[in-house]
């Protein structure tokens, strides 16, 4: 199996925690020159300087907040222009909303998740694509979760978004495959990253339980009855993103230790 990077430019959003990194961490040492794009300049900068460049990569930044919709179109189009359009893998990843009930979700969290979730996904999707119809290749990868497959309790908007943008995914497959760039979908389990610890809490307080508790019952969910790691989520991402995944397209890929329970 052929899973190497070697010559091609990937950018990738949230790259600067949990799986985000973790994807750009293992996507470098397989050789990948890297965009990293992120709303933190310095967890940019330590995360660059954790970045390999065994095989002669160069590797970017770019601060960027997803609340922004406005500016994020701005600054990869200018960034498209210092890479000389050559954007062969983006990684679509990005913290979803808050937990809550969905009759108690105020309007606003819909419009703020449907922007950060979708809208800047589009974003970056029309950033990309036109070079990767000039190169014959592309790659484009989401990272949502396993809310797709089956709702998660207490997650009420995201579930709602991130259908929404599963099905924004498989569709652009259909227009794109043509051109060789494939479209994928990675639905991460229960994953041990500061985002589910803070979802735990969130939980634990809600139910009047200790977020140990939360975790315990996640675990007893799944039939491997652990927590994902990042670098299991990371491994999917990269394979998706070699060209040994050519003839995957439109598919949501589960990486959820075999979940089987809310």
């Amino acid at each position: 199996m052929n899973l190497s990077l070697n010559n091609k430019h990937a950018i990738l959003c949230g790259s600067t925690d949990g799986i985000g990194k973790a994807s750009a961490l293992l996507m470098a040492q397989r050789g990948a020159s890297l965009t990293l794009v992120a709303r933190n300049q310095k967890k940019l900068d330590q995360t660059l300087s954790e970045l390999s460049t065994d095989h002669g990569q160069v590797h970017f930044s770019l601060c960027a907040d997803f609340n922004e919709p406005d500016q994020l179109k701005e600054k990869i189009t200018n960034h498209m222009k210092v890479i000389v359009d050559q954007a062969h893998i983006l990684v679509n990843n990005s913290g979803g909303p808050h937990g809550g009930a969905l009759i108690d979700a105020k309007e606003d969290e819909f419009r703020e998740a449907f922007e950060r979730l979708l809208i800047c996904n589009q974003i970056m999707a029309k950033a990309v694509v036109p070079s990767m119809k000039e190169l014959g290749e592309g790659r484009i990868i989401n990272i949502i979760s396993m809310s797709v497959n089956q709702v998660i309790p207490g997650l009420g908007v995201s579930n709602t978004i991130r259908g929404a943008v599963a099905q924004w995914a498989k569709t652009l497959s259909l227009e794109l495959g043509e051109f060789g760039i494939t479209v994928n979908n990675v639905l991460p389990g229960y994953t041990a990253t500061n985002r589910l610890q803070s979802l735990a809490e969130s939980k634990a307080k809600t139910m009047g339980v200790t977020s140990e508790y939360i975790n315990e019952t996640w675990k007893n969910n799944t039939s491997l009855k652990r927590l994902g790691k990042p670098e299991e989520i990371a491994s999917v991402v990269a394979f998706l993103a070699s060209d040994d995944s050519s003839y995957i397209n439109g598919h949501d890929v589960s990486v959820d230790g075999g979940r089987f329970g809310a």
